[in-house]
């Protein structure tokens, strides 16, 4: 059991049958102490993130926010929040929150909804705000782009950005990137702007955001460590002030005056008013170090900022010559500036400058892009009396940075100095704590960091990471507290205190490599007296602990009495050993806080004389000071390796489908508010589904072809289906009833039997269905079986042969079993039945089926009707899948063998689902369609809606139809209809390909080729839009057709362009739509 913050701080009496103890469980390493955080609650001298700062800022200042957060980075989880608690903004009403997905075209939704014909003009001088990851602003790009050039007419616009990202192909887990950002800003002239610290992000999003009003901009922090740090930040602006300071200042800088200037010039002045109104000392250009210095070292980051400034301090105040310019504005960059805070006596400029991984530091030919930019501006100065040489010290976003490697950059830049630094205060106590995500005690390090908080006293920070590739999910919290403000963007390197909860993690680090000589280890090794200790800790261990003269402590919780009657309390012993040891002289009083804070006196009271038995100290013997391994030990990390924000997620196991008799579903029926009974169609689906009935059923190709295409119609009747043009119907077919019925014969199976089954959208809802109905319409037994099938089934095979083969097949153990594996897959198209008749010995219940067999999933199906046209119904257009395996047998493809086996009026199971094909807003936007066999469907649709558009006095543009299919004979589907639709002035081109009636092959793209001049005044002067349906097999050549378009048109224009990004563009517009199969 864990604990959190009780809503009241009084003392009460723990009552163990009445009152359970207080939980405090972490909701998101974004969050103070990983606990929900009200909007009014931000204010004054608090204990915060840097990453809910920002998000106040965002919250407070924009119309509405855009977040391209993955799922466990949590950038957007307090946004999110205050949207669904109704939170005002400081413009009196909800901000918009809107969750997207990171992904090409990414911004599109964002342009057209700054540009849609519905946004409220009184709100175009709000600013608008994304947030999202550095892995965000390459998908971003496009957008971006667009918006710089219509800046002028745009709401301004912050991007939040978290500068973290994973490395491919790298062994670190989490990089910090900022060299995406670098490089963006200074190809679309984009404002950049970072953070140094969490106690000056607040002050850092609200200057972005103003900066938004002359440029786009991007404010960039650390995403991976400080990002998520609780610290306690003393000058903190509520809303109300925020606003009022952004007001402020907006006011002093819309003087058409000061609008017409150059970008350099009205940021500096911006930065001005900023420090005028706040009483801050900010600059675009910060110097630390020496007063005369003759190396000087730039950089651009929070971690790089914070570090360097400090061990140039700290080095500086000893005598070296040294200093640091944090670049805290990178664009514009105000070359002016720069040289002003470069001192005359500078011989040496180091630009410590990311670039992206380590090739490109190895190649001599690429330079980071902020040494681009110094260089220039040092090369290009006439106020320099000297001009000092610039090296480039360029590293890679997987670098992890500490004051020591700072140091060895100042080294690298020809400065002799010290190999120890210490650049923290000496009343700054440090801890560590190792564990496991499965521990009890997981969340004690961040009850005891909220405990010392509540000292006004003490600054304290704290900071977890995750390292899930080790003893499944370890994770490491860093708590460090002092009289003074703590600015420590980087792992605890001389702990007074590690306390590891999990023995093992002895072995999998170099633990105490991070405690300080003298230092003090605090074990939890259950059950263990002095003298196993010794083979409970490896030499290494032991040499440590002697050589460096560290106190051992050992906290055995089955010593304690109500720890051994719930295992849950381990994580309040683990807090009371760790106080007694880090608080002696104060524990008492510390327990009565601890107390406080989980409303149980009285078992802490118990837990504490437990301790005097559970918790030891150790004394070292000298035989470990000189014990030597019998083999070279391996050199152990000393840090985690950060590759998730979150504990492992571990895959719980399904609920076991249960076999009941009728009783059973007949007392839910009967007793419905008794059993939380309801009754739904298809509760097993997570979609909302209708019921519609065949209308018509029509076969479009002779009976003596080959190919079965079939036009089917639904009627809707009263189920109040509706659909738009470009939507797929969803079908929720039925598997066969006669095989279902032989396999629940030869399976011997009682098919009337009632079996429970949780839905796959929430365990804790239980269907019941009869194992007919689940075999006829859950589970997909004739479908094909994945991999993971064959692994499942062989944990059920009594012979060994065949539990063998089984595994084989399922892991891929050799390259037969892959061989085979892919036969059966690809040529044989075996079917779970198959295997389960193939191999006798593993006859699993029919519980253990459901579990292990794939759900039976919809077939979506492109709608081939407008809704405007035929309001009662709806249509598809299906071919029919069928084959003859190498056995002879005839093999069909499940949904379309269901739907061409429909009578009329037969009733089916139907959802409506979105798709990207979608007809322009403009009526009079040409459309040029091209589409294969059944890749008509959506165009038959988008005709119709056109037909009806013009019926009604609706302007439309011109339609062009390429179609291709193989004999014009068979397969000239819908011929009739596009023809007459052409007669009728709705299609003003038609351009049929069929492949084989001819000598030559003739196909879809040759038809457009030929008609390339049409295509040019509809796509290019017309700006249509082309829509591709069908197979993949001519993408590549439709477009090469486009692109020719492009480039022909662009020779005739005296342009030169370059059509695949053209191509690109048109995409990002939604003039290029692909849906493929």
């Amino acid at each position: 059991m864990h604990f959190q913050q009780p809503d009241s701080s009084g003392p009460t009496a723990w009552d163990e049958n009445e009152k359970p103890l207080k939980q405090f469980v972490e909701k998101s390493s974004s969050l103070p102490f990983g606990q929900d955080l009200p909007l009014s609650s931000i204010a004054g001298p608090t204990y915060i993130t840097a990453q809910a700062l920002i998000q106040q800022v965002a919250y407070t200042l924009s119309d509405k926010i855009f977040s391209y957060s993955p799922e466990t980075f949590d950038l957007d989880v307090v946004v999110k929040a205050w949207q669904s608690d109704k939170e005002k903004n400081a413009y009196g009403y909800t901000t918009g929150v809107s969750a997207m997905e990171t992904r090409t075209g990414a911004g599109s939704i964002a342009l057209g909804y700054m540009f849609s014909q519905d946004f409220d003009l009184t709100k175009r001088h709000i600013p608008q705000s994304i947030i999202g990851s550095s892995a965000t602003l390459t998908h971003l790009r496009p957008a971006l782009d667009q918006l710089s050039l219509l800046y002028n007419v745009a709401n301004p616009l912050v991007a939040h950005i978290a500068a973290v990202d994973y490395a491919a192909g790298s062994s670190s887990g989490f990089v910090t990137d900022y060299s995406s950002a670098l490089l963006l800003a200074e190809e679309l002239g984009l404002g950049l702007v970072s953070s140094a610290s969490a106690y000056e992000v607040q002050h850092m999003s609200l200057f972005a955001t103003l900066l938004a009003s002359i440029v786009p901009s991007i404010h960039i922090y650390d995403g991976v460590n400080v990002g998520r740090e609780t610290t306690r930040v003393v000058d903190v602006l509520d809303k109300s002030g925020l606003y009022k300071t952004y007001q402020a200042i907006s006011k002093e800088l819309s003087g058409p005056e000061k609008k017409h200037s150059d970008s350099e010039g009205r940021v500096s002045r911006l930065l001005k008013s900023f420090n005028s109104e706040l009483g801050t000392d900010y600059k675009l250009f910060e110097y630390h170090g020496h007063s005369a210095p003759e190396s000087v070292l730039v950089v651009f980051g929070t971690v790089e900022a914070s570090l360097a400034a400090q061990v140039a301090s700290s080095l500086a105040n000893n005598g070296a010559k040294v200093g640091v310019i944090n670049v805290r504005v990178y664009r514009p960059f105000v070359e002016e500036e720069f040289l002003e805070v470069l001192a005359p006596s500078v011989q040496n400029i180091a630009v410590l400058g990311q670039v992206k991984d380590q090739a490109a530091v190895s190649d001599k030919s690429e330079h980071s892009s902020l040494y681009t930019d110094v260089l220039a501006a040092v090369s290009f100065s006439t106020s320099l009396t000297q001009s000092p040489t610039v090296l480039d010290i360029k590293y890679a976003r997987e670098q992890v940075w500490t004051p020591s490697k700072i140091v060895d950059v100042f080294r690298k830049a020809g400065r002799d100095l010290p190999e120890e630094l210490d650049i923290l205060d000496d009343s700054v106590q440090q801890y560590t704590f190792w564990n496991i995500d499965e521990s009890p005690s997981v969340s004690a390090p961040l009850a005891l960091g909220q405990l010392l908080s509540g000292d006004s006293a003490l600054n304290v920070s704290v900071r977890t990471g995750h390292d899930n590739l080790v003893q499944g999910g370890t994770l490491r919290t860093d708590i460090r507290s002092g009289t003074k403000s703590i600015e420590a963007a980087y792992s605890v390197e001389t702990a007074d205190i590690a306390v590891v909860c999990e023995e093992k993690l002895l072995d999998e680090f170099d633990v105490l490599k991070s405690v300080k000589e003298g230092g003090i280890l605090l074990a939890k090794i259950p059950g263990v007296n002095d003298e196993a200790l010794e083979k409970k800790l490896n030499v290494s261990v032991r040499k440590a602990l002697a050589s460096r003269k560290i106190q051992l402590f050992v906290l055995d919780p089955s010593a304690s009495a109500k720890v051994a009657e719930d295992y849950s309390l381990e994580t309040y012993l683990t807090q009371l050993a760790f106080l007694r040891i880090a608080r002696y002289d104060t524990f008492s009083a510390s327990v009565q806080k601890l107390a406080d804070i989980n409303g149980g006196h009285d078992l802490f009271e118990e837990l504490k004389k437990d301790l005097q038995n559970a918790l030891r100290q150790v004394e070292i013997p000298e035989s470990w000071l000189t014990i030597e391994p019998e083999v070279e030990p391996t050199a152990l990390p000393a840090d985690i390796d950060l590759n998730s924000f979150v504990a492992f997620d571990r895959i719980e196991p399904e609920p076991p489908t249960l076999l009941k008799t009728w009783v059973t579903a007949a007392k839910g029926f009967a007793f419905k508010e008794a059993y939380g009974t309801s009754i739904a169609l298809r509760p097993d689906l997570g979609v909302k589904t209708s019921v519609v009935h065949v209308k018509e059923h029509r076969r479009l190709t002779p009976l003596t072809y080959d190919r079965n295409i079939f036009h089917i119609e639904f009627d809707l009747g009263n189920s109040g289906l509706t659909y738009d043009i470009g939507e797929a119907l969803g079908i929720h077919a039925e598997n066969n009833k006669d095989e279902v019925n032989e396999f629940i014969k030869w399976y011997g199976l009682n098919p009337d039997e009632i079996v429970e089954v949780p839905t796959r959208d929430d365990a804790n809802i239980l269907e019941n269905r009869t194992v007919y109905q689940a075999l006829l319409q859950n589970v997909d037994i004739f479908g094909r079986p994945p991999k993971k099938f064959y692994e499942a089934l062989s944990e059920f095979a009594d012979n060994e042969e065949e539990k063998t083969q089984l595994l084989l097949l399922g892991t891929g153990g050799n390259q037969e079993a892959q061989v085979e594996f892919k036969r059966r897959a690809e040529t044989d198209t075996v079917t779970y039945a198959d295997i389960l008749l193939e191999f006798p010995s593993a006859h699993p219940s029919f519980h253990e089926i459901v579990r292990i067999v794939s759900p039976m999933k919809r077939r979506e199906y492109s709608i081939a009707s407008s809704q405007k046209v035929t309001p009662n119904s709806v249509s598809l257009l299906v071919v029919t899948v069928d084959w003859v395996d190498p056995k002879g047998r005839d093999r069909f493809g499940q949904a379309t063998r269901y739907l061409n086996g429909l009578h009329l009026g037969a009733p089916v199971t139907v959802s409506v689902k979105p798709s990207v094909m979608k007809l322009p807003q403009k009526s009079t936007a040409p459309l040029i369609m091209a589409g294969l066999g059944t890749g008509l469907a959506p165009f038959r649709a988008f005709v119709q809606e056109r037909a009806w558009q013009k019926q009604q006095g609706i302007p439309i543009g011109s339609v062009l139809l390429y179609m291709g299919s193989r004999h014009q004979r068979e397969e000239y589907l819908y011929g009739e209809e596009w023809e007459a639709y052409q007669d009728a002035g709705i299609i003003t081109l038609l351009g049929r390909a069929f492949s084989r009636d001819q000598k030559q092959k003739i196909y879809i793209q040759d038809r457009m080729r030929e008609t390339l001049a049409d295509i040019r005044k509809a796509y290019l002067h017309e700006e249509g839009a082309f829509y591709l349906c069908g197979p993949t097999w001519p993408v590549p050549d439709v477009t090469n057709v486009l692109e020719e378009a492009i480039e022909v048109d662009a020779k005739a224009a005296g342009k030169k362009v370059d059509p695949r990004k053209e191509i690109d563009r048109l995409k990002d517009e939604l003039r290029y739509v692909l849906e493929v199969y």
